[in-house]
C-alpha cells in the first residue's frame, strides 16, 4: 500500500467524521446502481466464504447479491467499491479498527 493512498483513505474518514459530527455538508459522489460483488470477489481469489469473513459481511449477503436475490444498497455499494480498488488498505484499516478495539478492553 502507497503512502499516497493512505492519506487519502484517512483524509476521506476524516470528512466522513466531520459529516457525522454535522461539521460539514456532504459531498457528492457516484456511487453506480448495480455492483458486481461476484466480480470483485473473484479477482480477489477468495470464496465467499472468505470474502464474508475478512470483510464483514455475512456468507448469505454475498449468496443473495451474487445469484441476484437482492443487491447492496447504500453505503454498501461505496463499501465495495473500496475493497474493490484497494483490498489491501481496506483490511490494513480494518485490522488497525479492530487492534484498537483489543487495546481500549485491555487497558
Amino acid at each position: 500500500m502507497s503512502k499516497k493512498a493512505f492519506y487519502k483513505i484517512a483524509e476521506g474518514l476524516g470528512e466522513a467524521l466531520a459529516f457525522a459530527k454535522g461539521d460539514a455538508r456532504p459531498v457528492k459522489l457516484y456511487v453506480p446502481a448495480e455492483i458486481n460483488v461476484k466480480g470483485i470477489r473473484q479477482k480477489l481469489e477468495l470464496s465467499q466464504d472468505d470474502f464474508a469473513a475478512q470483510f464483514g459481511f455475512s456468507v448469505n449477503q454475498i449468496k443473495d447479491w451474487e445469484q441476484g436475490r437482492s443487491r447492496p444498497i447504500g453505503g454498501v455499494r461505496a463499501y465495495l467499491m473500496l475493497i474493490e480498488r484497494d483490498p489491501a488498505v481496506v483490511l490494513k484499516l480494518l485490522k488497525s479498527i479492530a487492534d484498537e478495539a483489543v487495546a481500549e478492553k485491555v487497558a
